[in-house]
C-alpha cells in the first residue's frame, strides 16, 4: 500500500507510507523493512516480524535507504508492549528506541546486534568472541514489561521558544516538551527542571551524582541572553557554558560533583564524563578487572582515562611494585584525574590524544592495557601500536559495537584474540549498549 507523497522538495518521499513485512533489527534503533520495489527503510517503533505501514521521515526517490517510522501496526510482535512513556512514539521524542518492546526482547535485539556487528566487521562468531550471546541488565534493572528503570543521572534538557524545558526528538532540533521523563534518576527528576521557565537558555543539564548528594545543572544561554535566577526543588550548584569559548564555568557552588566506584570517591568537573547508569562505573570495573586479573608490580595502561576511574582499580591492585600511565585528552578531566589519584605515587596523568602521546612516552612494554575510547573506537593505527607492547591481556570498553568489531579486526591483525565478551544493558530503553571484551595474544591460546 502506498499513499500519496507529501513532497517537500523535488523527489522527496517524506511522508510516502509503505506497507511492509519487517525484517531484522539494525544497529541504530530500527528494523530493517524493504518496499516492493526492494528499496531498504530503517523503519523506528517496529519489531522484526511485525507487518506496519512505515512512514517515510527522511529521503528521496533513488536514495540507497529511506528512513521512516511504524505508524500503524497491522500485526504485531509477541514482544511488543504498549510503550510506558506518554512522549514514546513516532514523532515524539527520540531519547528512547524501545519503549514498545518488553525488557528481555530489548535484551535480546541489542545482542542481535552485537552479533550482527562481530560477524560483519570482525568476522568473529559470538563462539570464537567468548560470548554466550546474553545481554545483562544492570543489578536492580531487571522490571516487569510496563515498569522502566529510572537509570539516567545525567539528562540534557532542549529548551523551546517558550521556555519549556524537553528532549529532541529523534533526528530533529525540534523540542517535545515534557512533564517528566521515565528513565530519569530520582536524583534528577526531583530538582523539577520540567517546571520551571527557562526562557533564554538553548539547554539545561541536569547532574545527579550517585557517590554523594551532589547536584549539579549546566545552562547554556542562548545568544546574548541573561542567566536566570536557578531555583530549584533541591540545593544545586550552577554552571553555564560560555558564549565565547564553549567552556563550562562556575556560577556558583562547587564546580564538581563527587561520583563512587569500586570505594574510592572520584571527583568529576566541569560536567566531564562519568558512566550515565549509576551502576555502570561499578559493573565495568568489576568485568574489567575479574578479565584482567592483575597482579602486584605490573605496569598498565589507561587510555582515555577520563577522571581516572580505572586507572584508579589498576593502581589499588597492582600496588606499590606496579605502575600506572593515564592518557586523556580533556584538560580539565586530567586534572581530576590527578587530583584522584593523588595518594598513587607510581600512578602517571598525561594529556592529550593517545595516538600522539603514547608514542611519545617512550614506553616498548607493557603487562595490562585498558582502552574505553570515544564512541568512534580507537582506529588502526593505535591499535597498532597497542598491539607491539605485548601486553599479557588488554580489556577493551566499548559503548558503540560497530567501532569495537572494527578494532578487534585490527587486533587479531596485530595478533591479539578474544579471550572473553562481556555486553551489558546499562542503557535500557536506548539501543545503546556497553561491551567488555578481554584480549590475549593468540599464540597463548593455541
Amino acid at each position: 500500500m502506498q499513499a500519496e507523497p507529501k513532497k517537500s522538495q523535488a523527489g522527496s518521499l517524506v511522508g510516502t507510507e509503505f506497507e511492509v513485512e519487517v525484517g531484522p533489527v539494525a544497529h541504530g534503533g530500527h528494523c530493517i523493512a524493504r518496499t516492493e520495489e526492494g528499496q531498504v527503510l530503517f523503519v523506528r517503533h517496529a519489531l522484526p516480524g511485525e507487518r506496519v505501514v512505515a512512514r517515510v521521515t527522511e529521503g528521496e526517490e533513488g536514495a540507497r535507504f529511506l528512513r521512516a517510522d511504524a505508524v500503524s501496526v497491522l500485526s504485531a510482535s509477541k514482544d511488543r508492549i504498549e510503550a510506558p512513556c506518554p512522549y514514546a512514539g513516532p514523532g515524539r521524542c527520540g531519547g528512547c528506541d524501545w519503549q514498545h518492546a518488553k525488557p528481555g526482547a530489548q535484551r535480546r535485539l541489542k545482542g542481535e546486534v552485537v552479533a550482527e556487528q562481530l560477524r560483519r566487521l570482525a568476522g568473529l562468531t559470538p563462539e570464537e568472541a567468548g560470548w554466550d550471546g546474553t545481554v545483562m541488565p544492570a543489578e536492580g534493572d531487571k522490571l516487569p514489561a510496563g515498569e522502566v528503570p529510572q537509570w539516567r543521572t545525567r539528562v540534557q534538557y532542549a529548551v523551546d521558544a517558550a521556555g519549556r524545558a524537553g528532549l529532541r526528538r529523534h533526528r530533529s532540533h525540534e523540542v517535545e516538551p515534557i512533564d517528566h521523563c521515565m528513565i530519569a534518576a530520582a536524583g534528577v527528576s526531583e530538582l523539577g527542571i520540567e517546571r520551571r521557565d527557562w526562557t533564554g537558555m538553548a539547554s539545561v543539564e541536569a547532574i545527579a551524582a550517585t557517590g554523594s548528594q551532589d547536584r549539579q545543572v549546566i545552562l547554556t544561554p542562548r545568544p546574548g541572553a541573561r542567566l536566570p535566577i536557578v531555583s530549584l526543588d533541591r540545593p544545586v550548584s550552577v554552571m553555564r557554558v560560555g558564549e565565547k569559548d564553549g567552556g563550562v564555568h562556575r556560577v556558583h557552588g562547587r564546580p564538581f560533583v563527587r561520583e563512587r566506584a569500586d570505594g574510592r570517591t572520584y571527583r568529576v568537573g566541569s560536567g566531564g564524563f562519568w558512566q550515565v547508569h549509576p551502576k555502570a562505573a561499578d559493573t565495568l570495573v568489576t568485568a574489567v578487572m575479574q578479565g584482567l586479573l592483575p597482579r602486584k608490580g605490573e605496569m598498565a595502561l589507561d587510555l582515555y582515562c577520563g577522571v581516572g576511574l580505572f586507572a584508579g582499580a589498576l593502581a589499588d591492585r597492582v600496588g606499590e611494585t606496579g605502575a600506572v600511565l593515564g592518557i586523556e585528552s580533556g584538560k580539565r578531566a586530567v586534572e581530576d584525574a590527578r587530583h584522584n589519584l593523588a595518594d598513587f605515587p607510581r600512578v602517571r596523568v598525561e594529556q592529550g590524544k593517545v595516538e600522539s602521546v603514547l608514542p611519545r612516552t617512550g614506553i616498548t612494554e607493557v603487562d595490562l592495557i585498558v582502552l574505553d575510547p570515544p564512541r568512534s573506537g580507537a582506529g588502526r593505527s593505535t591499535v597498532a601500536h597497542l598491539a607491539s607492547l605485548g601486553a599479557r591481556r588488554i580489556a577493551y570498553v566499548a559503548c558503540d559495537p560497530a567501532a569495537l568489531a572494527r578494532d578487534l579486526g585490527y587486533f587479531r591483525e596485530g595478533g591479539y584474540r578474544v579471550r572473553v565478551l562481556r555486553v551489558f544493558d546499562l542503557f535500557p530503553m536506548t539501543h545503546h549498549v556497553e561491551c567488555v571484551a578481554i584480549l590475549e595474544p593468540a599464540a597463548k591460546g593455541l
